[in-house]
Order: structure tokens, then C-alpha cells, then sequence
């Protein structure tokens, strides 16, 4: 039986943040178009061997394994994941919820989120600047049980001062980054 990268090597998040990112921080000076052509070839299939990856690419096994380990310790492949469909999971309707926060400060800021994104039902937590302070990204079976969780987790938080959702019916997701040079 062969393994896949994300199995022979049993990587974890690093920071238990969503797997498959590259970090802003990463100093895209280090990267060159192999390690470039390594990275869209990951996130196109993490299942893939390191014979299988290499051949792909043109380079030797060694020279593709070492690579994958100077990018995971790098920080900038953080993970791998199984992408699942909502629908399979009786989550067929997804929607954004956007929130006005108060008193807006660090700390209320930093509790709200842990809250909201330790709720099953929440997907991602983003804290983003304009009319909102955040905006929650939840996925459920129904509208009547978005409507009644919203009910039931916001509207008694004292800190939060008014909400707003908007159902999703359709998307689109980039599954590949790449590096960008400014």
C-alpha cells in the first residue's frame, strides 16, 4: 500500500489554524518555482506519493522530499485536510453573519471569537474592518434552525449590539494560492 504525503507523514496544523495556507509572513524571497510548483501540486492532491509528486515535477524523489520539508518547516505548508461536503453532513444551508461588537477593544474582540468559533456550527470567524467587526461563516441543516441559533447563541451576548445574516446560495473557492510578488 502506498501512503499519501498527508499519511506517510502525519502532519498536524501547526497552530491549529485551517491546513493548506500559505502565511502572509512566509518570505516569498525563499520561494522559487520549484517550491512554487510544489505548493499548487499539494493543494491540488495532498493524497499524492512523494514518487508521484516528484515524477510531476521533473525532479528527483530526494530532491522533492527535502523540499517539502524545507516548506513545512518554513511555515509555509501548515497542514493537510479532507475536504468534506457540507450536504453530506446535513449542513445544506450556509450564511454569513455579520456583527456589530461593544465596547470594541482587544479583549471582547478576542472572547466574542473563541465563542462564536467554538460553536459546531460555525465554519470560520473573521474580525474585519467597515460597518461590521466580524463576520461568522456558519453552515446548517435549515433556515428554521439558522434562525433559532441565532435565537438561542447571540441575541442575549451583551457584547454584541445588532446582527445581520445573509443565507449563501452559491460559491466559489480558490483551493489553489499561490505566491504573489508585490
Amino acid at each position: 500500500m502506498r501512503l499519501s504525503w498527508a499519511e506517510a507523514n502525519c502532519f498536524d496544523d501547526a497552530d491549529g489554524s485551517s491546513p493548506n495556507f500559505i502565511r502572509a509572513e512566509t518570505d516569498i524571497d525563499q520561494m522559487d518555482e520549484l517550491d512554487s510548483a510544489i505548493i499548487r501540486h499539494l493543494q491540488r492532491d495532498a493524497r499524492q506519493t512523494n514518487r508521484d509528486l516528484a515524477r510531476a515535477l521533473g525532479v528527483a524523489p530526494s530532491t522533492c522530499l527535502e523540499r517539502v520539508r524545507s516548506l513545512r518547516a518554513r511555515g509555509v505548508i501548515t497542514g493537510y485536510h479532507a475536504a468534506v461536503d457540507p450536504a453530506a453532513l446535513n449542513r445544506n444551508v450556509q450564511a454569513l453573519i455579520h456583527f456589530q461588537i461593544r465596547p470594541l477593544n482587544r479583549a471582547v474582540i478576542e472572547a466574542f471569537k473563541t465563542y462564536a468559533a467554538g460553536l459546531p456550527e460555525v465554519i470560520t470567524v473573521y474580525v474585519v474592518t467597515g460597518g461590521d467587526d466580524m463576520i461568522v461563516h456558519v453552515s446548517v441543516p435549515s433556515t428554521d434552525y439558522l434562525h433559532g441559533f441565532l435565537m438561542d447563541k447571540f441575541t442575549q451576548r451583551r457584547e454584541v449590539v445588532g446582527f445581520r445574516s445573509s443565507v449563501i446560495y452559491q460559491h466559489a473557492h480558490n483551493r489553489v494560492l499561490a505566491p504573489l510578488n508585490p
